[in-house]
C-alpha cells in the first residue's frame, strides 16, 4: 500500500520532496485538492468536509495511512477527523507533531507535566485559519510553560506561490515579518506553520535576522515518519511508483509543480 500526502494545493510538495529523499522505497500518492484551494480563508467546517472527502479518496487509492501536509487541515480538521470519523483500521497524522516535538524538545508520547523548555519567545507564521484556531498554541501549552508565542496570520502568501508570483510572494512575507516584530521586535525563533513557507523559506530568514531559529516542517515531518513507519510496519508497503492527483487542471497543476521540485511531475485529475 502507498502512503497518501495531501495538501489544498503544491505546499505539501514539500513535504512530499523531503519524506521521498529519506524513505525512497516507499512508495506515496499525493493529492492535491487545487479546487478549492486556499484552504486558510476557509471556515473550520468547510475544511473539515474538504479534509474528509480528500482522505476518503485516498483511501480507495489504497493509502491507509495519511499525513495531513496542510497545516490548516491539521489545525482545524484532525482533531475532529481522529475522534469521530477515522476507522480503526486507518490513521490520519498531521504535520504539528514533529514540530512541536522539535521545539519542545520532547517525544509526543511524552505525557509528563508541561516543563519550561530554552524557547521563550516564538514567532508563528501561518494561514488565517490555522492561526484563528489556536492549535498550535493549544498543543504547545499541553508541553511546555512560559513560552510566548506570537502569531502572524499571512493572508496572500499561498496565492502568490500557487500563483507562481515570486515578487509579490517576497512583497508578502516581508510586510508580515514586520508586522509580527512590531509586537514581539526579538523572537528567538519563529515557526513557518504552512508547507508552501519553505519555499519562502531565505525571504523570512532574512527579514527575521540570522539570530532567529527557523523551524520548518518538512525535514521534521520526513524523520518521524520513518519513524512512525519503523514502529508501525504494518501501512509500509512495497514498490516505489507514486502517484499525483489533484481536483484542478492537471496540465497547470504539473506545470506549477515543476516549478516546486525543478523536476517533472504528471498530475493525473482526482
Amino acid at each position: 500500500m502507498a502512503v497518501g500526502i495531501f495538501d489544498s494545493g503544491l505546499g505539501g510538495l514539500t513535504v512530499l520532496d523531503a519524506v521521498t529523499r529519506r524513505l525512497p522505497d516507499v512508495p506515496f500518492v499525493y493529492y492535491a485538492d487545487s479546487a478549492h484551494a486556499p484552504y486558510g480563508v476557509r471556515t473550520p467546517d468547510d475544511i473539515f468536509e474538504l479534509t474528509c472527502a480528500a482522505v476518503e479518496r485516498m483511501w480507495a487509492e489504497g493509502c491507509d495511512l495519511v499525513i495531513l501536509a496542510c497545516n490548516t487541515a491539521s489545525a482545524a480538521a484532525l482533531r475532529r477527523m481522529q475522534e469521530k470519523w477515522v476507522p480503526g483500521d486507518k490513521r490520519v497524522l498531521g504535520v504539528f507533531v514533529p514540530l512541536i516535538e522539535a521545539l519542545t524538545e520532547r517525544q509526543w508520547g511524552d505525557n509528563s507535566p508541561p516543563r519550561e523548555v530554552e524557547v521563550k519567545h516564538v514567532a508563528l507564521f501561518a494561514t488565517p485559519a490555522t492561526v484563528a484556531s489556536r492549535a498550535f498554541q493549544r498543543e504547545l501549552a499541553f508541553r511546555a510553560i512560559g513560552v510566548d508565542v506570537e502569531a502572524q496570520p499571512c493572508a496572500g502568501v499561498v496565492d502568490a506561490i500557487e500563483q507562481g508570483d515570486e515578487i509579490l510572494a517576497e512583497a508578502l512575507v516581508r510586510s508580515h515579518v514586520e508586522a509580527l516584530k512590531r509586537r514581539m521586535p526579538h523572537p528567538e525563533a519563529a515557526i513557518l506553520g504552512c508547507t508552501h513557507y519553505p519555499l519562502m523559506q531565505q525571504v523570512f530568514q532574512a527579514a527575521l535576522g540570522p539570530e532567529v531559529r527557523l523551524y520548518s516542517q518538512a525535514a521534521l515531518v520526513a524523520e518521524s515518519l520513518a519513524d512512525y513507519l519503523a514502529r508501525h510496519p504494518e501501512f509500509l508497503g512495497p514498490g516505489t511508483a507514486s502517484r499525483f492527483l489533484t481536483t484542478g487542471n492537471p496540465a497547470y497543476v504539473s506545470d506549477k509543480a515543476v516549478q516546486f521540485l525543478r523536476r517533472p511531475i504528471r498530475f493525473e485529475a482526482a
